[in-house]
């Protein structure tokens, strides 16, 4: 039997070794079902003989297909050879059970959606331990203040844990996501030509759905419908987007004027052949470009969904190459991303820097309100916060030394506020006060590590 729960590498999952052996258990379990129907006539002795017996050679089967050009019936025809092979003279073939009263998307479509469970079992544990990683890394960091930013310009102080926590809460998402399109296909079908079990009984497709963990598909019609296939196809696309939403964000920190976090960066490696001082971005660039490919395959997969009546084959070749790629590339995505965030370079001291280059405008929301809070409306307290504030940007944009923006407001009679409450205003604790309550939400975020 094949172990749906071994860790094993993406890459091998799309390999035919895979996929055959998949064809096989599929076609053993079904003749072991007929067996048990005690209908067409195979026994208990010839389903076993079949289980014990039924091999396939990957090379025999694509020189067969070479003449047929069918690959199921190329599989079929190599394993039936392994099965007579050592049958007593005069026996009747036991090979001759196999694929009773199926049509080739039986077995294709039930294999592949066994297939994606298994992918999207790996997937499962590359959220969870890339989740596990941010989770740790958001309270190593939770306390290391720099600046936040909305449209790329200072906002206000924050702490560089919560960017980690974020991405812990995007990943948990990522993790509900995948469980979900798990469930959508983690199907199987067994049910003839158009759906209607015409030449096989209903108890075979549930006893083969049985043992590969899958479920019947209520109404097969010789396919899988693609919708499940197109919803999984999103749920990588949606996955992908979240890498490339943290990849972008380490690529905008390693900016050499902002130069808050690196990725990793090894002895020896060289970052341009022209400039020997480059230390560029370059996996979390790898992780951006690939998540296009993944985004673009799931247009592939809606494309998929509309086939001509009950069956044909427009979603087949072009699925073979888009579900692959797809799970391969993010796989290989978490496998840099983990890299980089548990290797990620942080540098507090130019995080404090930063805080305070634009020379304390990022307190001007807190000036706002201890402005209203003397009595002052909020317009005309608006309207002396900017007027300082544009000033200070002016200075900042023509490199002038100037006056900070406390010192501005400390000279300005219409502000009524105190040095002192002016000195208290300008503090970055003051805006993380209830960072506890971010912090304590996320203690109770668990990936269930364990079983991915």
């Amino acid at each position: 039997m094949i172990d749906r729960y071994t860790r094993r590498e993406m890459g091998s999952i799309w390999e035919l070794q895979n996929k055959y052996s998949i064809w096989k258990e599929i076609e053993i379990l079904a003749c072991e079902a007929q067996a048990q129907l005690g209908v067409i006539g195979i026994t208990a002795s010839d389903a076993q003989w079949i289980r014990d017996h039924a091999q396939f050679n990957v090379q025999e089967v694509a020189e067969i297909e070479s003449v047929t050009n069918h690959d199921v019936i190329a599989f079929l025809t190599n394993m039936a050879h392994y099965i007579d092979a050592d049958l007593p003279e005069g026996a009747a073939p036991c090979s001759r059970w196999v694929h009773y009263g199926m049509t080739s998307s039986d077995l294709g479509d039930t294999a592949l959606c066994y297939q994606l469970v298994q992918a999207l079992d790996i997937i499962l544990h590359d959220v969870r331990a890339l989740g596990t990683v941010c989770k740790n890394r958001a309270f190593e960091l939770r306390d290391v203040v720099c600046v936040g930013r909305t449209h790329g310009i200072h906002a206000e102080p924050m702490t560089f844990g919560m960017k980690f926590a974020s991405w812990a809460w995007m990943l948990k998402r990522c993790e509900e996501q995948v469980l979900d399109a798990r469930k959508t296909i983690a199907v199987g079908a067994i049910s003839g030509a158009v759906g209607t079990y015409s030449n096989i009984d209903p108890f075979v497709e549930s006893y083969v759905c049985e043992h590969l963990g899958l479920t019947p598909d209520p109404l097969s019609t010789q396919v899988v419908a693609r919708d499940r296939h197109a919803h999984v196809a999103a749920c990588l696309a949606t996955v992908a987007a979240s890498l490339e939403a943290l990849a972008t964000q380490v690529r905008l920190m390693q900016q050499s004027d902002v130069l808050e976090v690196e990725e990793p960066f090894k002895q020896g490696q060289k970052g341009s052949s022209a400039m020997p001082h480059k230390r560029n971005p370059i996996t979390v660039e790898r992780v951006c470009g690939l998540a296009r490919t993944v985004k673009a395959n799931a247009q592939v997969a809606f494309d998929n969904v509309a086939l001509w009546y009950e069956r044909d084959i427009s979603h087949s070749g072009a699925e073979r190459t888009a579900l692959a790629d797809s799970f391969i590339a993010l796989d290989y995505m978490f496998g840099k991303m983990q890299g980089i965030f548990e290797g990620l370079r942080t540098y507090p001291d130019k995080m404090h820097h930063n805080l305070w280059r634009t020379r304390g405008l990022i307190f001007s929301s807190r000036v706002l309100l201890a402005l209203v809070q003397t009595g002052i409306t909020r317009e005309d307290a608006y309207v002396i916060v900017q007027r300082h504030a544009m000033s200070v940007w002016s200075d900042i944009q023509n490199a002038r030394a100037g006056k900070s923006f406390e010192e501005r407001l400390a000279a300005d009679p219409e502000v009524t506020l105190s040095p002192d409450e002016l000195k208290k205003i300008f503090d970055p604790q003051v805006f993380l006060s209830r960072v506890d309550y971010v912090f304590k939400k996320l203690e109770a975020l668990q990936f269930d590590t364990e079983r991915s």
